[in-house]
């Protein structure tokens, strides 16, 4: 025997162990069946010959399907069908009639729901032929008390069963429905909650953030105009303050909306990435390519300068996003990622990303639709760079061109305003004021596919 079917068998076993009720109602059934014995309570038998205490075998053999009734259905009412039919040939006892119309009664409620029509089709039939038979035979009014008796034995525990089994069938269809009401309502709170979430992530963003980083880039652009006097360094004391709390208050916006956009409020946002980290981006992209592709970074900013936090965080986003685009989209070649200070006008950067042109056509206009079906959310990338860009009151252009060397490629160019910061503003111990961290412009935003 295997182990699986020792454990079956374990589990039947276990199963078939009697109800702590069951063994209360056997008892009592057998305790009143020899005390109704012991005071010859009995009816005679049909069998007149034979000692008296055979009447208590069919006693006994009740009293064990009774312990049965509710988990051993069927076999403890054919046992009950069995005992009863010896009763009434031995001398009945009213104790084991006791026990088999209860044992009728579980066979209905705790048997299955075939053998639950069964034995009551069955119980139905038998007191309606019973009653018809013996009023034919005896053609007695009395017949009909029989009738009634055997009704009253048969019918009415079965048609307790019935109903109290389908009012508890009933119950149970209803609580599992309660329960998954319950669980919809929960889902529609979570829902509800999260959408409020992102609703006031999104004013917050949008109320508040902007006009945040507004004053952090424009207090940096009067910080670069040279001071003049007292009154000069006054100015620019004033404005190093404003820089300093604006920054700052990006930085606590940007961790409230973090938290706010978080499910359960318990992960940090993290790091607002930079254009430092752009060589790390650059060499991940190579490393996914693996198929002819390189990415080249040209950086034409003086070393060493710092951009405004909400500048450096739209440029990474908008090389990020052209680069994962030239990883799906551009034929094998070299990627080229630019970066000039100053390159279209004066207080700007500009962000140029060069990719080769896959299936183009000779006029170097965009590949023909084959028809294949998009990924979702296809085209919302440029939506969601020039959403970037335009943000901070930039440009951003994409689409074919024809390069230095001729050949037709596909360009995404971007200028942002980036005042420079010529100034180091006083603070407490007079060292210079770099600004801190600050907030995502619009990190709900981000596409994958343009």
């Amino acid at each position: 025997m295997t182990a699986a079917a020792a454990t079956e068998r374990i589990r039947a076993l276990r199963g078939l162990r009697p109800h702590q009720d069951d063994v209360l109602i056997a008892l009592t059934g057998l305790a009143c069946g020899l005390l109704l014995w012991v005071f010859d309570l009995a009816s005679n038998p049909l069998w007149q010959h034979g000692p008296r205490w055979l009447a208590l075998v069919p006693l006994g053999v009740m009293a064990g399907a009774a312990l049965l009734r509710r988990s051993g259905q069927p076999y403890a009412l054919l046992l009950g069908i069995a005992a009863e039919v010896a009763d009434q040939a031995l001398g009945s006892l009213l104790a084991t009639l006791v026990l088999f119309t209860d044992l009728l009664y579980a066979a209905v409620l705790y048997g299955t729901q075939r053998l639950a029509r069964v034995v009551l089709r069955t119980s139905a039939a038998v007191t309606v032929l019973a009653t018809a038979g013996l009023l034919l035979a005896f053609q007695r009014a009395e017949m009909l008390l029989i009738g009634a008796a055997c009704a009253g034995v048969l019918l009415v525990p079965t048609t307790s069963g019935e109903m109290i089994r389908n009012h508890r069938d009933k119950a149970e269809a209803e609580r599992l429905r309660a329960e998954q009401t319950a669980y919809l309502a929960e889902l529609d709170r979570k829902q509800a909650v999260g959408a409020e979430r992102a609703r006031m992530a999104r004013e917050l963003h949008d109320v508040v953030a902007n006009h945040l980083s507004a004053i952090a880039i424009h207090s940096s652009a009067a910080l670069s105009f040279p001071a003049s006097g007292d009154s000069g360094e006054a100015t620019r004391e004033a404005l190093g303050v404003i820089r300093e709390n604006s920054v700052q208050g990006l930085s606590e916006m940007r961790r409230l909306i973090g938290l706010l956009r978080s499910a359960d409020g318990t992960e940090e946002p993290a790091a607002t990435p930079s254009l430092d980290g752009l060589d790390a981006l650059l060499t991940r992209a190579g490393a996914m390519a693996g198929d002819g592709r390189t990415f080249t970074l040209a950086d034409h900013r003086p070393p060493g300068e710092r951009l405004p936090t909400p500048v450096e965080l739209a440029a990474y986003r908008v090389v990020q996003e052209a680069v994962t685009n030239a990883l799906k989209h551009a034929a094998p070649g070299n990627v080229t990622v630019e970066l000039d200070r100053d390159g279209a006008r004066a207080g700007t950067l500009g962000i140029r990303v060069s990719s080769p042109l896959d299936g183009a056509a000779a006029d170097g206009s965009a590949p023909a639709d084959d028809g294949a079906p998009r990924a979702p959310g296809a085209g919302a990338g440029l939506v969601g760079m020039r959403e970037r860009v335009e943000l901070l009151e930039g440009e951003l252009t994409a689409g074919p061109v024809t390069g230095a060397d001729g050949v037709r490629v596909w360009q995404v160019y971007a200028v942002l305003p980036a005042p420079h910061e010529t100034g180091a503003v006083p603070a407490g111990n007079g060292a210079p004021h770099r600004p801190g961290p600050s907030t995502e412009p619009s990190r709900g935003r981000q596409s994958r596919d343009s």
